[in-house]
């Protein structure tokens, strides 16, 4: 006998036609999904090695000169002090702050003078162009002083004159205060040409 076949709906047909596009859709979108997750992958590799083969940043060859006139000042430089009216305006306490000094007298009178705290608890390099005058009544000094470290980092500007001393704005005298201290870098060179000390503390 004969089984006579059952007849299948058009809404169950569709249905079984649309089953594989399904899987195939989500396969799909598997794939894809790993796809995208080893691609971040593949690319966070990537920049950690980058990184990883990024050299470590080098001092500024300007830091390093600064260290070596340091250096030479602290070892050749004369004895002095810093009055202690402009050690309290530079920060440096508010005693007469010793100082090991290195001064070069220009053709126009002004002296240029790098000098570096001695004084462990007041650490600080004090850099000066300055020009002293002589009037009927006193003598004082003229021209400008700034605060720095070894890193050549500008930390205050001051002005000196008659009345005495006042903090003028870093940028007022940020150029005068770069050519002071490759003034002094070439001074060192022309004094320890063989110098090769390097930045140890």
């Amino acid at each position: 006998m004969a089984v006579k076949a059952r007849p299948v709906s058009s809404e169950q047909a569709l249905s079984n036609h649309r089953l594989p596009m399904k899987r195939n859709l989500v396969t799909f979108f598997i794939a894809t999904s790993v796809r995208s997750t080893l691609l971040v992958f593949v690319m966070s590799l990537v920049a950690i090695t980058l990184m990883a083969q990024t050299p470590a940043p080098t001092p500024h060859v300007e830091q390093v000169e600064l260290f070596k006139v340091e250096e030479w000042v602290l070892s050749q430089g004369n004895v002095e002090s810093i009055a202690p009216e402009i050690a309290a305006i530079l920060g440096l306490g508010s005693d007469r702050l010793p100082v090991k000094v290195e001064s070069f007298r220009m053709s126009d009178g002004v002296s240029r003078a790098f000098a570096v705290s001695t004084n462990p608890s007041q650490k600080g390099i004090v850099i000066s162009a300055l020009k002293i005058i002589q009037d009927s009544n006193r003598i004082y000094a003229l021209g400008t002083a700034w605060l720095t470290d070894r890193s050549g980092t500008l930390h205050q500007t001051i002005r000196v004159d008659a009345s005495g001393a006042r903090v003028l704005p870093n940028d007022s005298r940020a150029a005068e205060f770069k050519d002071i201290k490759a003034f002094f870098v070439k001074k060192l060179k022309a004094t320890n040409p063989t110098t090769t000390s390097s930045p140890s503390r």
